[in-house]
């Protein structure tokens, strides 16, 4: 039986989504909240297997608490429930680590079918999403750093020291300092936190 917990500040559809969920075999409501904050606060205690995320809640917004959750149980999978079936807020939720997403006027063979998708391993959302999540992720294609730069910076962005990137790379401390030196001129940043900021906007890294 997968656990399902519904944020959503709108009290009919919450209600409306838990008959049809309570109703689908292999599913159960655990919970109802009506703004993220108190969903975080008993998070564990409800220990969801599925969140159904409404994205605009009264305070902390959907795209947050989305992060907030998976931060805390990675293996947890989030559902965006949204009126604007290919908003920018969708993309977002998406890239910060829900799965998929419902629309709001969905009917109930909607509902259960992408719980089901989700549990069998999809990812349920049209077409557009698809492709803007797909193309968030592709690297561009001529990059301005080396092969040998881009491995030193990715290195940088899992949080590893110089130490342990010459231990990975086979190179010394210097050649670290060398290649760290090139990237900061062809980025034409003068901090690391820069550095990766502008590699992850330039899909470099």
């Amino acid at each position: 039986m997968k656990k399902v917990v519904i944020v959503e500040d709108n009290i009919s559809l919450s209600q409306g989504f838990k008959t049809v969920i309570n109703g689908a075999v292999g599913f159960k409501v655990q919970n109802i909240y009506h703004n993220a904050e108190e969903a975080l606060q008993h998070f564990r205690s409800d220990a969801p297997d599925i969140v159904l995320m409404d994205i605009e809640l009264p305070k902390m917004n959907g795209v947050d608490a989305t992060k907030a959750m998976k931060d805390i149980k990675p293996s947890l999978l989030v559902l965006v429930v949204t009126v604007y079936e290919d908003s920018k807020t969708v993309f977002d939720a998406l890239c910060s680590g829900a799965t998929g997403y419902l629309t709001k006027n969905a009917s109930s063979n909607q509902i259960v079918e992408a719980l089901e998708e989700l549990i069998s391993g999809g990812a349920p959302m049209s077409i557009k999403i698809a492709r803007m999540v797909v193309d968030s992720f592709k690297k561009a294609t001529r990059s301005i750093l080396s092969d040998r730069e881009t491995e030193v910076l990715n290195l940088l962005a899992t949080g590893k020291s110089y130490k342990s990137i010459g231990e990975a790379l086979f190179i010394s401390r210097n050649t670290i300092k060398f290649h760290i030196k090139n990237i900061y001129e062809k980025l034409q940043v003068n901090s690391k936190e820069d550095a990766l900021k502008k590699a992850s906007d330039q899909r470099l890294i």
